[in-house]
């Protein structure tokens, strides 16, 4: 799992970096946020990325995930539960697929060598292709 699904998990449910019993997490309380009416909502979308690109104000929230970005980053997520890293790839396949404007500025800060952008578009062609296949396969029978 690459940082960049991280990083976008991040900027929508705004997972925040707290200290539990010895050991750092990422706060669990917006792991139930509805990612899909998030995604839909433009102005807060807009907002998120403006204040993550340093381009607008920030929420008391918004601020504390900007502060949070750079561990999550540099950890490759490694604190984030399986349910923010599921969220995190909807979110980015969200940006990659409908709004490629947001996601280039995103990418332009925070995935320069286009790695997981690359990486998706991949897995969505090996997946394309898998599908093909088993069409094929049950037309067959």
């Amino acid at each position: 799992m690459t940082i960049k699904y991280c990083f976008l998990l991040l900027m929508i449910s705004q997972i925040l970096i707290v200290n539990k019993a010895q050991t750092k997490a990422y706060e669990t309380k917006y792991d139930d946020i509805d990612l899909d009416e998030l995604l839909k909502n433009d102005r807060l979308r807009h907002s998120y990325v403006k204040c993550l690109l340093g381009e607008g104000p920030c929420t008391p929230d918004g601020q504390e995930l900007k502060n949070a970005l750079p561990d999550a980053i540099q950890s490759k997520c490694s604190k984030c539960t399986e349910k923010q890293k599921a969220g995190a790839e909807k979110v980015t396949h969200y940006l990659i697929d409908n709004k490629p404007d947001e996601w280039q500025k995103l990418a332009d800060k925070f995935d320069k060598d286009d790695d997981y952008k690359t990486k998706y578009l991949m897995e969505k062609e090996k997946d394309k292709s898998k599908s093909s296949e088993e069409s094929k396969d049950s037309e067959e029978d």
